[in-house]
Order: C-alpha cells, then structure tokens, then sequence
C-alpha cells in the first residue's frame, strides 16, 4: 500500500492495524541465558547478590544425603554407650542372665558327674577283663595244641559210633570196640581242639584239663549209675538230626 493510500484512509478514519505483539521467551531460552550468565562467572549463585562472598565449600561429611534412605543427621538414632543401664527383671537381675545355681542344683550335678565317671571306669575294666580272658583263652588253646601233637588215638577204621553230650548238643566219636569198652571205663577220653575230637587216654586227658579245661569233651566216670551217660551203651540210636 503506498503512502498516499494510507493517508487518504486516515484520513476518512481508519485507525491503523495494531502490531503484532512479541510472544513470551520460552523456558529453554531462559535457561540458555542464565547458563551463559552463569559460565561468565562459574562460582556464581543463583541467589547471590552482586557483591557478596561465594558461599563456603562443604565437607563431605556435612554434605546432605540425598535418596530413599537417607537421614538428616538430627534424626538418626544415637547408640547407648557403654555405661547405658540394661533392662531388669522383677527379681533385679539384669536380663539374659541365668539365675545362680542353688546348693541342692549343684550337689545333684555333682553326683551325676560322679556317676557317670564311675560308669565309664567299670566299662573300661569290663573290657580290659574281656580282653584279657580272650588273650589266656588263645594262649591255653595253643598249649594244648603244642601238648596233644601226636597223642590222638583215633582209628581210622573204627566204625562204631559212640555218641556223647559236649556243651548243649550231641556229639560222636568212632571207635573200634576195645577202644568203646576203654572209654565206658574212664580209661579213655575225648578232647576237643580246632572242631575234631580226639581219643586220648586218662593221664593225657587230665593234663589237657589242667591246660584248657573246656577242651575236655567226654569224660567217664566208670562209679556214675549207667542211667547218668545214655550214650555209652553203642544200641543207643541218636536220631542224626539231633546230632550236630
């Protein structure tokens, strides 16, 4: 529009159009600003007035905490020291101590001590008995055996069976028959070493008794009533199931 258009409108009344009008300064705009204001002099403070001192660097240790379970330091809990009072009990025994012991308490803990160590002692010398019972009980067997070496009358042909008791089963020895008619009258007897049992006569019998009496297997005594020794009469059948 030119000049002279322009004036002509004014003329008739026409009012001019109104500037536009600048729009606010954005936010990141501002900021921008203030940044640049703030590197110009890096130690400034946003709340600082023109003049005044930058405010002191703070320790680490006064620097506040800052997360989800930090604490100012006026809240946290303060730890009991050393001379704090324990709680008490009604009796006036701090708590968590046992009470002490009364003399009767302490009398049974004693006989139970002296009971138990009693108890202890005779297993040990129930052993020591049992050990040495097995060391004289192997020591006897061995000198029998050392004794009984080419003493055993047993006839290898001897087909008669002559049964005896030995302990709580039935046992049986073959011999012929002057050996049967020599046992029956207490002049032979029957030795157990190693399971076998050997024919022997008295004298050697009685020795073998003075070294390891519980080797003696039969031995007869020709005054006992014929009723006390079942076995000595060679009709005597033993079934062989009661024979072991």
């Amino acid at each position: 529009m030119s000049d002279s258009l322009r004036d002509q409108l004014l003329g008739l009344g026409f009012k001019p159009a109104p500037k536009p009008e600048k729009p606010p300064a954005r936010p990141a705009q501002e900021h921008h600003r203030r940044d640049a204001a703030a590197g110009a002099n890096p130690r400034a403070h946003p709340s600082a007035k023109p003049g005044s001192k930058p405010p002191d660097k703070q320790t680490r240790r006064d620097r506040p905490r800052h997360g989800p379970g930090a604490q100012p330091q006026s809240a946290r809990p303060q730890t009991a020291g050393p001379q704090s009072a324990r709680p008490q009990n009604a009796g006036g025994q701090p708590q968590g101590r046992k009470p002490p012991r009364t003399q009767e308490e302490m009398d049974l803990a004693k006989a139970y001590a002296i009971r138990a160590q009693r108890e202890k002692e005779e297993r040990i010398e129930a052993e020591r008995v049992k050990q040495e019972d097995a060391r004289l009980r192997r020591e006897a067997k061995a000198k029998l055996a050392e004794f009984l070496k080419d003493k055993g009358l047993n006839d290898p042909a001897a087909d008669i069976a002559r049964h005896f008791e030995y302990g709580t089963k039935i046992k049986r020895i073959y011999v012929n028959a002057d050996q049967l008619k020599a046992l029956n009258a207490g002049e032979l007897g029957v030795v157990q070493l190693d399971g076998r049992y050997l024919l022997v006569t008295a004298d050697v019998l009685a020795q073998a008794e003075a070294l390891f009496a519980q080797a003696v297997a039969l031995k007869v005594d020709p005054n006992a009533p014929a009723g006390d020794d079942p076995y000595a009469d060679p009709q005597y059948q033993v079934p062989d199931d009661l024979v072991w």
